[in-house]
């Protein structure tokens, strides 16, 4: 029966088969719409997920659509390198650190960044997401996701 697709740690990506036999109730089987669409985009499969916040706050709205723009972009490429292992990014409307925007949260290694203006976000896009290094004089701060 298949299942999600798998993470890294080659554990299935999601509890249930996604053919809804063993979906618990009624009320889950609405969901195959999106369990499908999660499936085609990978969900399950990422090594890293970067969410970006487009302001209005720590930013102006215009700043912070032009990061995600930039990111979006870049991130794209950086899927397409030979055995990358795919990045998934996420826009988000406030990451709650309302200074020095836009900012951005990287996981698993939840390393936060602030002050990422055109300069700084091509560096960390470069250093954090294309070579898996921090960039300390723009992290604000830590907070890694771990399974255990």
């Amino acid at each position: 029966m298949p299942t999600g697709r798998a993470g890294r740690d080659g554990r299935p990506g999601f509890p249930y088969p996604l053919d809804g036999r063993s979906v618990p109730d009624k009320k889950s089987t609405d969901l195959d719409g999106a369990r499908a669409e999660a499936q085609r985009r990978g969900v399950g499969g990422y090594g890293r997920h970067v969410f970006i916040c487009t302001g209005p706050d720590c930013c102006t709205t215009e700043e912070g659509m032009a990061a995600w723009t930039r990111l979006k972009s870049r991130v794209g490429e950086l899927n397409k390198r030979e055995g990358a292992t795919p990045i998934y990014r996420t826009k988000v409307g406030c990451l709650r650190i309302c200074e020095s925007g836009p900012t951005a949260v990287v996981y698993p290694e939840g390393r936060w960044y602030g002050g990422l203006e055109p300069d700084a976000l091509e560096r960390m896009i470069a250093e954090e997401l294309g070579e898996g290094r921090p960039v300390p004089d723009l992290q604000i701060g830590e907070n890694p996701l771990s399974l255990e």
